[in-house]
């Protein structure tokens, strides 16, 4: 399916690496004006020298007030990609203190909120259409070990998309979730090295038989961002490889 975005203009967050790189990366060889956030300065860099016209912005997505300062002076955008967020599977539930809960509810959730508002609330004031993805998980639609703060702020996550596509709907504008489970990017190949992550017990009860790659979450997301999913709005898109409908793959 190709994907041209010549015209239109879309913010990424935490997209110095990773999901949000390569959304921003393909959005941009697509034609689009990408406005790339990440807290890493380094990695915005890299990306640049290799992108040139990606606008790069530097922000914690934690401090609410500055993140809006700096999202108000953008210019009416025809779509964004809440894709920042951290993993948080240190503690097990009866001992996940509440600093780090909300820790995780900031980076993960809070921000997603944050960013819409501003970047909705232009776009209707100028009555422009357009999407925006928010980048869940299979977390939340199901539990595993340790993790309590992830997997709440992952179904908060996909209650804030429907939320907002119902309140944005008569606008024009579009919300949509996409829910995948493990996506094979640097970070994940870190984890799984070091022990932190099991491959198998993610492919074992995984039909398909592998995790994602990069490029099977980031074209669902531009799908959801193009005219091709014109009508799709309020939805969760789980891309697991059957992982999600089962049981067991084997008995």
């Amino acid at each position: 399916m190709p994907f041209d975005f010549s015209g239109k203009k879309v913010l990424v967050t935490g997209a110095g690496k990773g999901i949000g790189r390569g959304v921003a990366v393909a959005l941009s060889e697509s034609g689009c004006k990408v406005y790339a956030l990440s807290r890493t300065k380094s990695t915005l860099d890299t990306m640049v020298e290799e992108h040139p016209s990606i606008v790069p912005i530097v922000a914690d997505l934690c401090d609410w007030d500055n993140t809006r300062e700096k999202l108000e002076k953008l210019e009416v955008l025809d779509g964004l990609v809440n894709n920042a967020g951290m993993a948080g599977h240190e503690y097990e539930a009866v001992d996940c203190p509440r600093e780090y809960i909300w820790k995780i509810l900031d980076n993960n959730l809070l921000s997603a909120i944050n960013c819409t508002q501003v970047v909705a609330k232009k776009m209707i004031e100028a009555n422009k259409k357009g999407s925006i993805v928010n980048n869940s998980s299979t977390g939340s639609l199901a539990a595993f070990p340790k993790g309590l703060p992830y997997n709440v702020s992952k179904a908060g996550m996909d209650m804030v998309t429907k939320q907002f596509a119902l309140e944005l709907g008569p606008h024009g504008i579009r919300v949509n979730s996409v829910n995948s489970a493990l996506v094979n990017t640097a970070l994940v190949q870190n984890m799984i090295k070091e022990g932190k992550l099991s491959e198998e017990t993610f492919t074992s009860r995984t039909p398909m038989g592998r995790i994602l790659t990069l490029q099977e979450i980031v074209d669902p997301i531009l799908y959801l961002l193009s005219e091709h999913s014109s009508m799709v709005s309020g939805q969760m898109h789980v891309v697991d490889g059957g992982c999600m409908s089962n049981i067991t793959v084997k008995v």
